[in-house]
This record gives structure tokens, C-alpha cells and sequence, in this order.
């Protein structure tokens, strides 16, 4: 028996505005369903299952990731000049992305269902904009319902999409025929305000695709968006904390002593930071119900999305320590599951802006603070490593370097939101810091628990007054005495019993940082340029 048609609240915009025909009897489309109701569909069109717990398990296929390499962006007149075209932001023709988007429309029309979530991106009403989600899958519906801002009742009536993304999941392109790279794409019209997602059932293109609009518009209106957490202390101080996989940055921001205001994607305006997102998209992979007990029990709750999360044949329990099908499992769910969260979203101008890196070679302060330069350079230079294998054993350690750590969202170039930052720094008089929660010269992992009292003591003007010594390689200035760390701890040459050893090492990593930087130098200011490492 057929699922009933729910009516909700929408504006008078509607499909046939961009394209899309729908025949009545034939197709059902489904405008701004609530988790409840969402939950119905994918269940009945088995795209999903419960565990035991409620919450919704869902399996992308083959994609349990973002496709960077099949996504561009439209080369159009009026972003033409301004994108960092590469690599990373790929350009496509008008022609091809039209095509694509037409065959993805044409897609749609022949579905039976079709979702729609009419919501907005961005927590500060001076910059909120409404954006719509289109998609055959009931999941991506339920998604977007988690990751982004929910309008009310009246504000529904009145909605008028200044974005709208369209994903045909189901859909796989023909490269001899369309001209796409692969079954995928993913293609971004920023004169025409489309995002159109084809044979990709991952939902971190949606958010992303998003995400990557807003750092195109912000910095034209004064807005630094920013690919970091950000919490307020109980003082009312705000920070943020940028970093790239792997360096602590949920785990850091995470905590029950400060509230939160988003873990992912922030603006940085001149009232303050604010939250873009209504949701959290955490990485659960051997998630520790002890060491991250608010995040854990957002697994656990109705309303939740696990993606590419192994399920018990017992009893629907999710196994959190298998990667049958990817490392990246991840939770989608409201913030407002966690406990502490920023019922407003928004937050002050940051008092603390910090850096978390995870340095494998083993020569970086675990703590070290930054002139506004410096702040710019390694902000620019988005610095991590990873090790394969343990935590132990830093033989032959991988740097990655992903500028204002969030590369591939960031359509502008690194400059322009460095100056950004930088002025946004100089401003309110924000403190930088850069946090090595990595390891040392004797191939152990930091301590959490003295990162953890680095950083309470940084957020708390514990630093302030204490004297600060210059280490000779990177210019990074360390504190002599944190409050609870070992005076040892803070001199990472003091680790290395081998000390030319060490100086190889430091010189190494020290070499990539400058090679790296090569292809931003032409745009950056000669005291940035200067506020790198030094190689001999």
C-alpha cells in the first residue's frame, strides 16, 4: 500500500521554476518532511536501517567519501577572475555543466518520489541565506534536515532559494558521451546559483557544495568563513579551533566546560563568529563512549544518520570499530543533541584563534605562539602529517598541507582569506596559537592530557605574563612553564637523544613547508613570505 502524501508549507516557488516537470498520479513530491516522516520513506524504499537504538543506518555504495577530483566549478563571467583555478578548483564549461544538469533534471522528473527541504545556511540573520535540497533519496533529505537551519512554519511559506542543489544519486554520468571524468560529478554554477551531484550517494557533497558557496560570497562582505570548531568559555570568551583530520580538533573543541558553537563551518564577521550549520557531521570511527560521551550518545538517539556503519546481525547494534566499509564513518545529527550547544549559533569575536597540527617528524613545539605573520603563513600552509600504521613509529612521516586547512572548499585564493584573518586578528586583538598534538623525537604520541591543560591555559590568559623563548628553525615562540606540563615537554629538541638527528629532521620538514608555500608567494606580502621556516 502506498505511503500517504503529507502537505507541508511551501513558498509559491516551486520545481518547474528550475527546470524540473512533475505529472500529477505520477510523481510524489515530498516538500519538507520531518524526521519522522522521512524515516518512513527511506525505510519503505530501502535505503536504510534502524538499529537498535533508533537511530537511521545508511550505506553510500561506492563512494564513503567526497570525489574532490570530479567536482568544478562553472567558467563563467561573473566568477571567471575571481576563483584560484588548479587542481583543486577544476573549471568545466557552461555547455557541459548545462547538459548535466538537464540530465539530471530529465532524472528526477522520472522518479516516483522526489524530497525537498527548503532551508537556510548560516546562523547570523545579516548573512543567512535560504538555500533548497533536491533529491531522489528520502536520506538526503533527512540530512539536510540535520546539517542545516530549519525555518519555521512561516518562514517556509515565504522561502525563496537563493541556492538550490539538485542530486541525482541514482544517476551515473557517461563520460564518452556527457564528457565527465568519471560516473560522477559535481558541478557548481555560481552565476546561475545551481549545485547539481550525480551518481554519488555520499552526503557530504551536499554540505560541502554549500560550504564551499559560502567561502566564495563571505569575504566580498568583510565575512572570514572558516573551516574550524568554535565554543565560548564560561566568561562569554570565544574560540576557534582550525585543523585538519586526524589533529584533535572535535575532540579539543569538545569540551563540557564551554559551550558549543559549531565543529565544522563558521563565519568570522564584525559582529562575532556564527555558526553556518544547524548540525554536526562527526567522524565516529572507534569512537570512545568515555572520551567522547556527549558525541557517542548522539549515536544512540531517533533522528541520527549513521553512514557506512557496520551493524550487528544480533541486534542492530552499531559496531563503531569496524571498517568493513570505510575508515570514514560518520554520525549526521542535530546540534542540539549535544547537551552544551549555542541554542543562537553565534558567539563573539574570538579571544583565541588556534592551530592544531599533528607533526609526525617529530619537531614541532607542542605549543608555540604566532606574530600576525606567522598566523598567516601557517594558516596559508595548513600543515598536518599522518603516519600509516600506529600511533609509534614517526620512520617515514607523510606531510600534508592543505591551505587555511580546508582546501578543497575554498574557491578564492588562500591569500585572500589570510589578509582576511589577519586584519580580523589585528582588530580585536586575538591571540594565535599553533598546538602539536603529534608526536616527539621518541616516536610517542602527545599527551591529551597535557594538550588539554596547554590549551585550557591558553583559552584562560594563563600564558599572558610567562616568558616566552624563540626556537631557531621555524622563529616559533615557546613558553619557558605551562601550569601542569613538564618544562620538558615544551622543547621538542629536548625528546631527541640523536641531536644531528633532530637537526636533519628539522630541516627536512622545514624544506617542505618552503617548497609548499612556492606556489603562494607571488600574492603574499614579503613580511608573510618572511615568517617561514628558514632552511640552511
Amino acid at each position: 500500500m502506498p505511503l500517504p502524501t503529507v502537505v507541508h508549507p511551501h513558498s509559491e516557488v516551486g520545481l518547474k521554476d528550475i527546470g524540473i516537470e512533475t505529472f500529477e498520479g505520477y510523481n510524489l513530491v515530498h516538500w519538507n518532511l520531518n524526521p519522522t516522516e522521512i524515516y518512513e520513506y527511506a525505510l519503505k524504499l530501502g535505503e536504510a536501517h534502524l538499529t537498535n537504538q533508533g537511530a537511521l543506518r545508511v550505506l553510500t555504495g561506492q563512494y564513503t567519501g567526497r570525489s574532490p577530483k570530479d567536482k568544478f566549478f562553472v567558467e563563467e563571467a561573473s566568477s571567471k577572475d575571481k576563483i584560484w583555478w588548479g587542481d583543486i578548483n577544476q573549471a568545466v564549461s557552461q555547455d557541459l555543466f548545462d547538459h548535466m544538469y538537464e540530465r539530471a533534471t530529465f532524472h528526477l522528473e522520472q522518479q516516483q518520489h522526489i524530497f525537498v527541504q527548503d532551508l537556510f545556511v548560516g546562523a547570523d540573520p545579516k548573512y543567512r541565506m535560504p538555500i533548497r535540497i533536491i533529491s531522489e533519496a528520502a536520506y538526503h533529505a533527512i540530512f539536510s534536515w540535520n546539517m542545516f537551519l530549519r525555518p519555521t512554519i512561516e518562514e517556509l511559506a515565504a522561502h525563496d532559494p537563493e541556492w538550490t542543489v539538485v542530486a541525482a544519486p541514482s544517476l551515473v554520468a557517461r563520460p564518452y558521451e556527457d564528457g565527465t571524468r568519471t560516473g560522477t560529478f559535481i558541478g557548481i554554477d555560481i552565476g546561475k546559483k545551481l549545485i547539481v551531484i550525480v551518481g554519488t550517494r555520499y552526503s557530504g557533497e551536499v554540505k560541502k557544495g554549500i560550504f564551499s558557496v559560502m567561502n566564495y560570497l563571505l569575504p566580498e562582505k568583510g565575512v572570514l568563513p572558516m573551516h574550524c570548531s568554535a565554543n565560548i568559555g564560561p566568561g562569554g570568551d570565544t574560540a576557534v579551533f582550525f585543523g585538519l583530520s586526524g589533529t584533535g580538533k572535535t575532540t579539543l573543541s569538545a569540551d563540557a566546560s564551554r559551550t558549543l558553537i559549531g565543529d565544522d563551518e563558521h563565519g568570522w564577521s564584525d559582529d562575532g563568529v556564527f555558526n553556518f550549520e544547524g548540525g554536526c557531521y562527526a567522524k565516529v570511527i572507534n569512537i570512545d563512549p568515555e572520551g567522547e560521551p556527549e558525541i557517542y550518545a548522539t549515536t544512540q538517539m531517533f533522528g541520527t544518520i549513521l553512514e557506512n556503519v557496520r551493524l550487528s546481525h544480533e541486534d542492530r547494534s552499531p559496531d563503531f570499530s569496524s571498517a568493513r566499509f570505510t575508515e570514514n564513518t560518520r554520525a549526521s545529527y542535530p546540534i542540539n543533541y549535544i547537551p552544551n550547544a549555542s541554542p543562537t549559533g553565534v558567539g563573539g569575536h574570538p579571544n583565541n584563534v588556534i592551530f592544531l597540527t599533528a607533526d609526525a617528524f617529530g619537531v614541532l613545539p607542542p605549543i608555540s605562539k604566532l606574530t600576525p605573520a606567522q598566523a598567516q603563513y601557517h594558516f596559508i600552509s595548513g600543515y598536518t602529517a599522518r603516519v600509516a600504521g600506529t600511533e609509534r613509529g614517526v620512520t617515514e612521516p607523510t606531510a600534508t598541507f592543505s591551505a587555511c586547512f580546508g582546501a578543497p572548499f575554498m574557491p578564492l585564493h588562500p591569500t585572500v582569506y589570510a589578509r582576511l584573518l589577519a586584519q580580523k586578528i589585528q582588530d580585536h586583538e586575538s591571540d594565535v596559537w599553533l598546538i602539536n598534538t603529534g608526536w616527539n623525537g621518541k616516536g610517542q604520541r602527545m599527551s591529551l592530557k597535557y594538550t588539554r591543560r596547554m590549551v585550557n591555559a591558553a583559552l584562560n590568559g594563563e600564558l599572558k605574563d610567562v616568558e616566552f623563548v624563540t626556537e631557531p628553525h621555524f622563529g616559533l615562540r615557546i613558553p619557558k612553564h605551562v601550569p601542569g606540563v613538564p618544562d620538558d615537554v615544551l622543547d621538542p629538541a629536548s625528546s631527541w637523544e640523536d641531536k644531528d638527528a633532530y637537526k636533519a629532521k628539522v630541516t627536512d620538514l622545514a624544506a617542505r613547508f618552503v617548497k609548499n608555500f612556492e606556489k603562494f608567494a607571488d600574492q603574499a606580502s614579503p613580511e608573510v613570505r618572511a615568517a617561514g621556516p628558514h632552511v640552511d
